[in-house]
């Protein structure tokens, strides 16, 4: 098979799906793409097995064929010529692969596609359309808090789950829990009733090459895979067969106690008080009273301590609460409102972090449990 294409359009294509491709895959297969070629249109896919990725480029070509290429070296490659029409051709006989530029000629040998493991069929029985900077800026506000213990399961992938009043993603690592709420998305029947658990991997890799507004994504679901379409990329993830943790009743009521205050004010002195915590707790404390905020730090190893008082808004009672600092700087670094309003109940419950300002179709609720505090004025 032969084609000709521009050198920077297809490693800009290609570099898109790169990111699947394991750096210790579990079969050798897997460190190469699959190029396959039908006359004008050229599709690549990367896989690790538990993730698929397509794209297509348009090529001048009137063959057909496939062929596996090594993915690195096939990349830097095209990387390091300068943008111009390349030709390529692939010998399915030895699996030779020549990319010819203006200056010289490169050989690869390749694989059989054949050996290549085969996309899983799309039987979804659920499809749902979403402007792809809407899902863009939910998996801004979740993923971060996707836990990475592989003894936890669930907890590794992010939880999504579409009714027909809103759609809900919700992460956690046990340690703090985002929930992001559209109201904007929806389905005409509540067809997925115990929502799915997508892999962070997946998604991170979606994340990044995500456009901006104006294109439309469409998603569907199976009972082991979820599938992603939008302009030339589609993306199948397996999903996670777990029951996901039971977020609902882990989010505290009655929370009286509400501290109003300048988020990026907030944001700013916890980076810096936090220099002088512990570097294995990272652990801060904050004293709420009427007026004032502070903040405070200490690293008993090293003898150093650090506070900081910040003007805020605080109805309820005076308390001291302990929280670990990067935690609070990750959830604050995602929300972009101008004021953030951080509920309690008591300094052993865990505190609840929103955004100020009402968003009729959006609602992001941020959880972060408490550490026990050590005794210090």
């Amino acid at each position: 098979m032969k084609f000709i294409v521009s050198s920077a359009i297809l490693q800009k294509q290609l570099s898109a799906i790169q990111g699947v491709i394991a750096s210790n895959p579990t079969l050798p297969i897997l460190e190469n793409l699959l190029l396959s070629l039908d006359k004008s249109t050229l599709t690549a896919t990367a896989s690790d097995l538990n993730v698929f990725m397509t794209t297509q480029v348009s090529v001048e070509s009137s063959d057909t064929g496939s062929i596996a290429v090594p993915a690195k070296i096939f990349l830097d490659t095209l990387k390091n010529l300068p943008e111009q029409p390349v030709t390529i051709e692939a010998n399915q006989e030895n699996f030779s692969v020549e990319i010819t530029a203006y200056s010289g000629k490169y050989q690869i040998t390749g694989a059989p596609a054949g050996d290549y493991p085969r996309l899983p069929e799309t039987k979804a029985a659920q499809n749902i359309d979403v402007d792809c900077s809407l899902l863009k800026k939910a998996l801004s506000n979740t993923l971060f808090a996707v836990g990475a213990d592989e003894l936890r399961p669930a907890m590794t992938g992010l939880f999504f789950k579409v009714s027909a009043d809103a759609a809900n993603f919700v992460a956690t690592d046990s340690h703090r829990l985002i929930r992001y709420t559209r109201t904007d998305v929806q389905m005409e029947e509540e067809n997925l009733t115990n929502g799915l658990i997508v892999p962070k991997k997946a998604l991170s890799i979606l994340k990044g090459v995500l456009p901006e507004e104006g294109v439309m994504m469409q998603l569907n679901f199976s009972s082991s895979h979820a599938f992603f379409s939008f302009q030339q990329i589609r993306m199948i993830a397996r999903l996670i067969d777990e029951n996901f943790p039971d977020y609902v009743n882990a989010i505290p009521q009655n929370n009286t106690n509400e501290l109003t205050i300048d988020r990026a004010e907030f944001l700013n002195a916890l980076k810096r008080v936090a220099i002088f915590t512990n570097k294995t707790t990272h652990q801060i404390r904050l004293k709420l009273t009427t007026t004032q905020l502070e903040v405070l730090a200490e690293d008993v190893d090293f003898g150093n301590r650090a506070s900081e008082r910040l003007a805020c808004d605080y109805q309820g009672e005076e308390m001291e609460i302990g929280f670990n600092v990067q935690f609070l700087i990750e959830m604050l670094s995602n929300l972009l409102t101008k004021e953030v309003v951080f509920s309690f109940s008591t300094p052993n419950r865990a505190g609840l972090l929103r955004p100020k300002q009402d968003n009729a179709q959006e609602d992001i609720l941020m959880l972060v449990m408490p550490v026990m505090l050590n005794t210090y004025a």
